[in-house]
């Protein structure tokens, strides 16, 4: 269980809204984190963990000529996944993790490029790029913390009335 895990449940649960994840590098370990959170069952709808290019498309439906052109490594790649997420799982929020966790390259992009996404209700969503640092663990690891601490931030703004959109880049490991 992560603080951000727990504090993002919270603060749906007090808005009585919900949660559906999409995962691919991160292979379920943001539904972990949210499931391991006594209470998660109150907010979270499910998960898909689409690891495979074509289950981004067929799943939650990515949109194919994007997939072809972009690869799977790709901003807007991570915000259809979370508005997929959402409508898949019929969730209010939706948030997504896609990437290069290593060790080799992937649709041209280094290891350590990651995308994670947002997507609420009343927005259009926001895209966080990460160049991460560290093993294929540790990629993995912060890019579930960064997507849970970016869905942080849209409760958290909204919240307060906040409506900023923008793209952030962190560079993180050990």
């Amino acid at each position: 269980m992560t603080a951000e895990a727990a504090e993002a449940l919270r603060l749906l649960r007090a808005r009585s809204e919900t949660l559906a994840v999409a995962e691919s590098l991160t292979g379920g370990l943001v539904a972990a984190d949210i499931t391991a959170t006594p209470g998660a069952s109150h907010a979270f709808r499910g998960s898909v963990t689409a690891y495979a290019t074509e289950l981004k498309q067929r799943l939650l439906g990515v949109d194919g000529t994007l997939l072809a052109e972009s690869g799977a490594v790709d901003p807007e790649v991570a915000l259809q996944m979370a508005a997929g997420a959402r409508t898949a799982l019929g969730a209010d929020w939706g948030i997504a993790t896609t990437g290069v966790a290593g060790p080799e390259p992937q649709d041209g992009q280094p290891v350590g490029t990651v995308f994670v996404a947002v997507r609420g209700p009343r927005d259009n969503g926001k895209v966080a790029s990460l160049r991460l640092n560290g093993d294929r663990a540790d990629i993995r690891r912060e890019s579930a913390r960064s997507v849970l601490a970016l869905l942080l931030e849209r409760l958290s703004g909204e919240h307060l009335g906040n409506e900023r959109t923008q793209d952030t880049e962190h560079n993180g490991g050990n």
